[in-house]
């Protein structure tokens, strides 16, 4: 195969709602670009996308396919990507790593959910969008109607280059307004019929291509002019216009297809080719300093890795994209964030499951390679003169997490050298070893995504595992300002045990003045800071330490281990165990002995008044809050907000979008658990939400009570 240079590539991504056949679409592609010789289907479980286990026994894209399709002495490179919004990440690096996105509607249903969600990461990222009407032969298809969608949705950009004469199972033949030829296809697709265009579709065709003459010179000075003096342009001229409002997103054509019957694809492929912006004229990546790499063949090398796959009898394949130079096979590169030696020692271009070998890769070309030592998902390898790293990707919070456990104990660390190795295959999959909630947590984007990986788990490794509720991080801080003493005193012969502590605890916020005094049961309490310290913690919140102590009733030496053995009793909290925040504490007075004082004798001293002290100052259990936007369909808006509102939601706001309603809300995480399996049963899966941690708050008197008694049972139990 030969070497293609930086400007005879083009580099695709195909998105879309589940169902919407972007996967019957690629197969179409590779057999009309004769890289397959026979069309596979996914009832047949057969096609070159969706070849993993996993993907056959659910139907479902899981991970996205890298291909390719030479076509006109250009080579297009093309990665289908997984539907189901579970799965994201997969589209999110092909839209990173891509220049321009196609994204499919299904005929049946036209605009969806995830048809919003795709348009929004392809607008956050600046990419170029071509609309797709796919299964123009569903008899509940009505083209006319997914056209107002999608200009109601995305505005007068959305500019039709296609229309089908007849929608439903007859569906056979379309007009094509850009070229002013009417196309139809036999039975079996393939090769369409060209034909002029009937005279009574004349009027009606006319009409659509002087609106696509009208939008391709709006993107461009000298079109413009020209319009306005002749009234139309060329065909080329009408190209170049469309290839400038693409790249600019200027300008969102629709094309038809029918990919089942693999009719429009070769007309599609036409404009892939001739049309959409090669990777020399599309915006330029910066690296992780914010320097300009432009995609030069003859530059330095450097080639980033966006995904890694695992596959039987091979192991692990990465796959890459040339953001700079001329990689070779046999070439020694650098990895600029392990800082090891890796040789490239062969180099493919892929489709799915077969790769085909090559010599070398161009500047902005997409290939993949095997048996490297030490790359991960997201490195950058050098060559001599490049210093580059590249962390453009940004993936989506998680949206569901669960806790797992091996059925055997024993298997632990298998289980979790197994799952950081899957994390590689899909970056949205979270691995936290919580030593707060003593639970391994697996974070994802939704009930299938976690359902996937544990099917793997049990399929693949022979692995059984077990998914529990994980336990909620709440903390546990004060209300009000209390006081105690606390002795510690032991002796067993020879030196003993001495450490007397006097402190008052109370509630800290940020910029609160200094102590001055305070008044317990009738008794002032004079206070004179000497040194404050703050301590930051880690789980969020403070802990502020004053000492307070006069006329060296303790010595300066002991105070880190008073506030050693405080720490400790932060770290468990005495209401449910978990981490305390927010107190400052002020050590105002004690006694030492000058033999029997050491350094654990106060910082038990200082655990046990502290943690007396905790208890009498209206202690309170505070619980993680998160924002919340949910996307929902205008009709579904009633029973999603009545459902929030049932998890003791705060609604903050609304908006409309493009077509859908957008909710605001803080919500407790505890009432986030299953919510992403909630809200598809609500909205027949046509909503969707992303969730951030917003901060932490009172719980409720009743829930608080529930805890504490809990967690007493549990206490009790384990004793």
């Amino acid at each position: 195969m030969k070497v293609y240079q930086t400007n005879e590539i083009k580099n695709i991504a195909l998105l879309g709602s589940s169902g919407s056949g972007k996967t019957t679409l690629a197969e179409a592609m590779l057999f009309e670009s004769g890289v397959i010789k026979r069309r596979g289907s996914v009832a047949a479980k057969n096609t070159v996308s969706d070849y993993f286990p996993v993907e056959q026994e659910y139907g479902y894209s899981v991970f996205s396919t890298v291909f390719h399709v030479e076509w006109n002495g250009k080579k297009l490179n093309i990665i289908d990507c997984p539907g189901s919004d579970d799965f994201v990440g997969g589209a999110v690096t092909a839209m990173n790593v891509t220049d321009t996105a196609i994204i499919l509607l299904n005929g049946q249903y036209g605009v969806e959910v995830g048809t919003q969600n795709n348009f929004r990461y392809t607008d956050k990222l600046g990419k170029p969008v071509i609309f797709l009407v796919n299964q123009l032969d569903n008899e509940k298809c009505d083209y006319d109607n997914i056209l107002e969608q999608l200009r109601e949705a995305y505005g007068s950009k959305v500019v039709p280059i296609q229309y089908p004469l007849a929608t439903g199972p007859d569906f056979n033949a379309l007009i094509d307004v850009l070229l002013m030829k009417k196309y139809s296809w036999k039975p079996e697709g393939g090769a369409p019929i060209i034909e002029d265009i009937p005279a009574e579709e004349m009027d009606k065709a006319m009409e659509w291509h002087k609106a696509l003459v009208e939008a391709a010179a709006e993107n461009d000075e000298g079109l413009m002019e020209k319009f306005f003096e002749q009234d139309s342009l060329t065909e080329d001229e009408m190209r170049e216009g469309i290839r400038k409002g693409l790249a600019a997103r200027g300008m969102f054509p629709v094309f038809c297809v029918c990919a089942g019957k693999d009719m429009g694809v070769r007309r599609l492929m036409e404009f892939l080719g001739n049309v959409v912006p090669f990777v020399s004229e599309m915006p330029q990546v910066h690296n992780a300093n914010g320097d300009v790499v432009a995609p030069d063949s003859n530059g330095p090398v450097s080639l980033y890795f966006f995904k890694t796959s695992v596959e039987p009898h091979i192991g692990e394949v990465q796959y890459f994209k040339v953001m700079s130079g001329t990689v070779h096979e046999g070439d020694d590169l650098t990895n600029a964030d392990r800082g090891s030696k890796e040789r490239m020692a062969q180099l493919f271009v892929c489709a799915g499951a077969n790769r085909i070998k090559v010599d070398g890769l161009c500047a902005g070309d997409i290939g993949c390679t095997v048996k490297l030592k030490d790359v991960r998902t997201g490195n950058t390898l050098n060559g001599k003169g490049a210093e580059n790293r590249f962390n453009f990707i940004k993936y989506p919070n998680s949206k569901y997490s669960r806790a797992i456990r091996p059925l055997n104990e024993a298997d632990t660390e298998k289980m979790m050298v197994i799952l950081n190795r899957m994390r590689e295959e899909d970056p949205t999959w979270v691995i936290e070893q919580s030593k707060e909630l003593k639970q391994t947590i697996v974070h994802g984007q939704g009930e299938f995504h976690l359902r996937t990986l544990k099917w793997r788990l049990e399929n693949n490794e022979k692995l059984q595992v077990k998914y529990e509720e994980p336990k909620i991080p709440y903390r546990e801080t004060i209300t009000k300002a209390a006081r105690a003493d606390y002795r510690h005193k032991k002796q067993s012969g020879g030196a003993g045990q001495f450490g007397e502590v006097h402190l008052i605890v109370e509630p800290y916020y940020e910029g609160m003045p200094a102590p001055e005094s305070y008044k317990f049961n009738g008794q002032e309490y004079k206070i004179t800071p000497k040194s404050t310290e703050e301590v930051p913690l880690e789980w969020g919140g403070k802990l502020v330490f004053v000492n307070s102590v006069v006329g060296g009733a303790i010595d300066a030496r002991f105070m880190p281990a008073i506030l050693k053995g405080i720490m400790s009793r932060m770290e468990q909290g005495p209401l449910t165990g978990s981490y305390a925040r927010d107190v400052r504490v002020i050590v105002y007075d004690g006694k030492m002995h000058p033999v029997d004082s050491n350094e654990i004798s106060f910082m038990l001293a200082g655990r046990n008044a502290f943690s007396e002290a905790f208890k009498n100052a209206g202690p309170k259990i505070l619980e993680p809050i998160y924002d919340v936007e949910v996307f929902v369909p205008s009709d579904k808006m009633g029973d999603v907000m009545s459902d929030l509102q049932g998890r003791r939601a705060l609604i903050m706001g609304m908006s409309s979008e493009s077509g859908y309603e957008k909710l605001m809300a803080k919500v407790p995480l505890k009432e986030m658990s299953s919510y992403s399996t909630s809200l598809s049963s609500l909205t027949g899966g046509r909503a969707s939400f992303i969730m951030n941690f917003a901060n932490y708050e009172l719980v409720p008197s009743d829930i608080q009570e529930k805890l504490i008694k809990e967690f007493e049972a549990k206490e009790a139990k384990d004793e």
